[in-house]
């Protein structure tokens, strides 16, 4: 055997084993951290809400497929909330930065976009189609980096979505309730309580700061009842929250009751 072929046979041999070393579990590339936006339309009529519901499903969410996001959220407050029908979400989680930055120019070019959606795109300045849109930047949780469509049984129109946006008295103690959620295995207590969560992030922007906000989802009202019950009397949820380097870090909390629409994709 020449001295050759003996070094290029070693040299396949350390490049075979590199490539199977750097493939197993133990040095796999961690997932991309998502970008999630949540669009909050705010409305002052069941005209306008039969309006953005129509543009969303017709025109708004065919387009966002076609820019390569598979899947959208719409949701409305539960029934018997003082502001049903007053409020549409829409949960949209991109692949990239960048995605979410081209998106504006990718839909103004989108001719079936423009056409489908123009009684939407095209409203006059005394008849729009609401009141305001308000929206929140997010970015995922490095413990559940991308999010995770619920596995309900349930008819839509039973099931709960619940929607968490917990604000820190400081960046710090907002950091610190971050912290508890990914090193302090918060998240891993929800998952093993069967919360069926959809995301939890970090708030890059919006009008309510510092803040974390995530969204579990139930079977119906008492079934959520009843995970929360099971939540407040975990061993290891009890053990968390009385640890000292985690106490003071969230100063407000939010909580909306929310339902998927007919054609919400999660």
């Amino acid at each position: 055997m020449s001295k050759r072929f003996r070094l290029l046979s070693f040299c396949t041999l350390c490049l075979t084993m590199a490539l199977l070393l750097f493939s197993s579990p133990a040095f796999s590339v961690a997932p991309e951290r998502e970008l999630y936006e949540l669009k909050i339309y705010h409305l002052k009529s069941k005209a306008q809400e039969e309006r953005v519901d129509k543009f969303l499903q017709q025109a708004y969410i065919p387009a966002l497929h076609r820019a390569g996001i598979k899947k959208v959220g719409v949701f409305k407050p539960v029934e018997g909330d003082t502001a049903a029908g007053k409020r549409i979400y829409v949960y949209i989680p991109y692949n990239s930065p960048d995605q979410f930055f081209k998106l504006p120019k990718t839909l103004q070019n989108d001719q079936k976009f423009v056409t489908d959606g123009k009684d939407y795109v095209d409203a006059a300045h005394d008849n729009p189609a609401y009141s305001r849109i308000e929206t929140i930047l997010l970015q995922a949780f490095p413990d559940m980096p991308q999010f995770q469509a619920p596995d309900l049984k349930a008819p839509k129109n039973e099931r709960v979505y619940e929607l968490r946006s917990y604000e820190g008295p400081t960046e710090k103690l907002y950091q610190n309730k971050v912290q508890m959620f990914n090193q302090g295995n918060e998240i891993g207590i929800f998952k093993r309580l069967g919360f069926n969560a959809v995301f939890y992030a970090e708030v890059l922007a919006g009008s309510h700061m510092p803040n974390l906000m995530y969204m579990t989802t139930f079977e119906n009202k008492a079934s959520r009842d009843e995970h929360w019950k099971a939540f407040g009397g975990d061993t290891e949820w009890k053990k968390l929250s009385a640890m000292p380097e985690y106490q003071n870090n969230m100063s407000h909390a939010d909580i909306f009751f929310l339902q998927p629409t007919n054609y919400s994709e999660i």
